[in-house]
């Protein structure tokens, strides 16, 4: 691992265990309230921990947008791209599928990362990886979802689980399940959905319908580093510290299924 690669995974341990102690205390105002001191602590955490190990770096965090007091990010070399809470919500209703993404972008890709998984006590960090398998899912516990999708689609051998949003599953992947015969099995933070191809418990990650940079920067970085496909839903190259943050949809796959994945995709 590079110093970039540890310091990633560090700062997303770090921000993670703030996050739990939170939770484990509590705080006035019930689980909207939790969410937001969630998010600005973890910001916090985040922000002076950067400012204190990498201060000529620029940082674009969800919390913010530019840090202040840091270099502007706009022709910036380094940008850190960072989300102190990735699922907020799933957060405050106590599940474990929230995450926190710190990612290192450089000339536009995501070179370094890790995403926390503090609700399971779990960091998964660039330079640490093993390829991921070409196998079929064979992760441990079972997903939810509504079961292998209705329609005259055939199952594809290799393309079994889909990690989906629980709150806004879109209609592309709805469309890939029932053409290839996989379930659809919703998850809460991006990190997390992603975080479970790199795991093995579902072959797929399909979004749509909107996201931004934070979303997916260290969640990608971590998924190269496995190995694993990452791109738009139309096959093109995802780029980062780009003037609008605005990147709406992702796919993140086992290489032996992206043409699959992209032809199933289609209208």
């Amino acid at each position: 691992m590079t110093d970039d690669d540890e310091l990633a995974a560090r700062i997303a341990e770090e921000c993670g265990a703030v996050l739990v102690d939170l939770r484990a205390q509590g705080v006035d105002g019930g689980a909207k309230a939790l969410g937001a001191e969630g998010d600005r602590r973890s910001n916090e955490a985040l922000i002076a921990a950067l400012a204190a190990a990498r201060p000529l770096d620029a940082v674009l965090s969800e919390e913010g947008g530019s840090a202040p007091g840091r270099p502007d990010r706009a022709g910036a070399d380094r940008v850190w791209v960072v989300d102190p809470l990735d699922g907020t919500r799933e957060y405050s209703e106590g599940r474990d599928d929230f995450a926190v993404h710190v990612a290192l972008v450089v000339a536009g890709q995501p070179v370094a990362g890790a995403v926390a998984l503090p609700g399971e006590g779990l960091i998964f960090a660039t330079g640490s990886g093993t390829p991921a398998g070409a196998g079929t899912s064979t992760g441990t516990g079972t997903p939810t979802g509504p079961g292998p999708a209705a329609g005259t689609g055939t199952v594809h051998a290799g393309l079994r689980k889909v990690a989906v949003s629980r709150t806004r599953p879109p209609d592309e992947a709805a469309r890939v399940a029932t053409r290839l015969g996989a379930e659809l099995v919703p998850m809460g933070s991006a990190g997390a959905k992603t975080m479970a191809v790199v795991r093995g418990t579902v072959d797929a990650y399909i979004h749509a319908g909107g996201q931004y940079e934070w979303d997916s920067a260290a969640p990608v970085a971590v998924a190269r580093a496995h190995g694993l496909h990452a791109s738009r839903l139309d096959g093109s190259p995802l780029l980062y510290n780009r003037p609008d943050p605005w990147l709406p949809d992702l796919l993140v796959c086992r290489v032996d299924l992206v043409e699959t994945v992209l032809e199933a995709l289609q209208p």
